[in-house]
This record gives C-alpha cells, structure tokens and sequence, in this order.
C-alpha cells in the first residue's frame, strides 16, 4: 500500500503529465533540435516564423516597420534577429518567440509611455529641428542633422516648392523626414 498523498499509477495528474511530455515530444520532433535541422524542419520553422512575425508586425503596429524613428528601427531589427536565430535553429523556437514577445509589448509600452509624457516622448523620439523659418535657411540646424542642401532641395521638390523664400518652415521631423510648410 502507497504513502498517504502518494500518486497511484493511471492518476489523472500522472496522466496529464505524459500527455504533455508527448505533445512537447512531437512538437520538438516537428521543428527540430538545434543544430540538428533537416529541410522540412526548417520549413516547419520558417512558416511559425512567418506567421508570427506577421502576428507581431500587427501587435507592434505599422510604425515599427513604416516610416521608422531610431527607436523603430531597433526594434526591427530585434525582431528580425531573434527571428532569424529561431528559424535556423541557433536558438529554441518557444523561448525566442517569448523573448521576441516580450521585446514587442515593452516597445509598445515605451510608446504608450511616450504618449503619456512629453519628457518621455523627447526621450525616446526625440524633437523635430526648424530648418528654414521665414524663407531662411538656418544652417547651423542643417549642419546639426547632417543634412546637405540638396538634402533640402530634394525634400523641397518633392513638396512642388521651387525656392527657399516660398518657404514659410521646414522641418527635420522626429521620423527624420523633411516637411515643408509653404507660404
């Protein structure tokens, strides 16, 4: 006769328990181990993976992939790294999908934080720079962003503005486009 709390064997509990060590059995069959990958494996891997990264792409919203800040394009390539690393195999699937997880929700809290607060948002997005202010250039501005006056010619022609003095602003955005405000 067993111990008092002791677990006989057919046990429900004992029996949930081999369930799962099967499930993560085959699952692991599935993807493969690391460094031990077959084809199909790791195609197996690349549509998790695709599905996924789409799935996170969604989460994250289309400003981490768009029109991208500093921040934003961190965060890309976080992404694709850890993705990477997973598809070939050179890190645990399960793991790297919670990692990446995590990496979206604590950029998704950054950028609520930076709604939030104006000191959060110069701190993680930074400000916009006044390049032209009443048909001037001002180019210590230029210079500070590195910008180049074709730089601003271009930003210029793609608004249908021909000359500077047509220029009421221009601004480096935070995004590190160029906007144009006329006259």
């Amino acid at each position: 006769m067993g111990s008092v709390g002791a677990r006989q064997p057919g046990h429900a509990s004992n029996r949930r328990h081999a369930w799962n060590a099967v499930d993560l059995t085959h699952f692991q069959n599935l993807i493969g181990e690391k460094n031990h990958i077959v084809w199909w494996q790791m195609s197996v891997r690349a549509v998790i993976i695709f599905i996924y990264g789409v799935t996170m792409m969604r989460v994250a919203g289309r400003r981490a992939f768009g029109r991208a800040a500093p921040l934003d394009i961190i965060v890309s390539v976080l992404i694709g790294s850890n993705l990477s690393r997973a598809l070939t195999g050179n890190a645990p699937l399960l793991p790297t999908l919670a990692a990446t997880t995590a990496l979206v929700f604590v950029y998704w809290l950054v950028l609520y934080t930076a709604y939030l607060s104006r000191f959060a948002s110069w701190l993680v997005k930074g400000r916009s720079t006044l390049l032209i202010g009443g048909g001037r250039i001002d180019w210590k501005s230029m210079k500070q962003e590195g910008l180049t006056e074709g730089d601003l010619a271009e930003a210029m022609r793609a608004s249908g503005v021909k000359h500077v003095e047509d220029v009421e602003a221009a601004y480096r955005e935070r995004n590190g486009s160029i906007s144009i405000i006329r006259k």
